[in-house]
């Protein structure tokens, strides 16, 4: 399982670049409504050890430190990235946060984007959204076009409804970079009709600006998942990229 500090990196990511890292979770445990199949932090069960959250000042001044040490070194910062040990936006002082690291972007490394990897469970709440619209680049997942497909690949915490995200999804305009994992299982393949054809159908009705097509990287939890080839999610994709979407693959 990763056990990240509450700032790391940068790192170089497959999909942001050199990513500084900012976990809102429990350094030594894990905070997901979600326990997803391929997660790379494991299984919930696994990483209970830890319920502490760092605080909001706690968060600023790690921020500010690595900042100030990122440019006293000449370290490039592509993106400043919520992710970490679990879902980010279940942080009680989400908006807070956004809010000064929004400003301490500013003040250190303006020219970088402020990212925020979530699984769009929270949307509906009010605080997290207004904050999600603040930042430069806000990573909605959806892996399955319904909500029982989803729990195959997902397994939901609770109370969860496709549809219900997706209504959230819209509430962007657009003005957001869409993330699906494309993988195979023994209950859920991503290439199959009944998750690609709908899944495409939902693509087409949000519009987003980007879409993030990517695959198993990392050791899963759940044995026996088969990743995608980049050119076997091309072609899968194909009629998406002929009809003009931002479309990106990550193998």
């Amino acid at each position: 399982m990763l056990r990240e500090k509450v700032v790391f990196g940068p790192i170089s990511s497959r999909r942001l670049g050199a990513s500084l890292g900012i976990n809102l979770l429990p350094e030594n445990g894990k905070l997901c409504n979600f326990d997803c199949i391929y997660c790379e932090c494991g299984w919930n069960r696994d990483g209970r050890g830890d319920r502490r959250l760092p605080d909001l000042e706690t968060v600023r001044d790690a921020l500010e430190s690595k900042l100030k040490a990122c440019v006293a070194d000449g370290i490039r910062i592509d993106s400043l990235t919520f992710s970490g040990d679990g879902e980010p936006t279940l942080h009680p002082d989400f908006p807070a946060i956004i809010d000064q690291t929004l400003a301490l972007r500013d003040r250190y490394c303006p020219d970088a984007r402020v990212s925020v990897l979530t699984n769009a469970t929270r949307l509906d709440v009010g605080d997290v959204f207004a904050a999600l619209r603040r930042v430069d680049s806000p990573i909605l997942k959806l892996d399955a076009p319904t909500t029982e497909l989803a729990c195959r690949i997902n397994r939901p915490q609770g109370k969860y409804d496709v549809d219900r995200v997706v209504a959230g999804m819209k509430r962007f305009e657009g003005d957001f970079i869409l993330q699906t994992m494309f993988l195979r299982a023994r209950d859920f393949d991503s290439s199959s009709p009944e998750v690609l054809l709908p899944w495409m159908d939902i693509v087409r009705d949000l519009h987003p600006r980007e879409i993030m097509a990517y695959t198993i990287a990392r050791p899963t939890p759940q044995a026996g998942l088969a990743k995608f080839s980049v050119e076997e999610m091309a072609a899968m994709l194909r009629p998406l990229i002929e009809e003009g979407f931002n479309l990106k693959i990550y193998g």
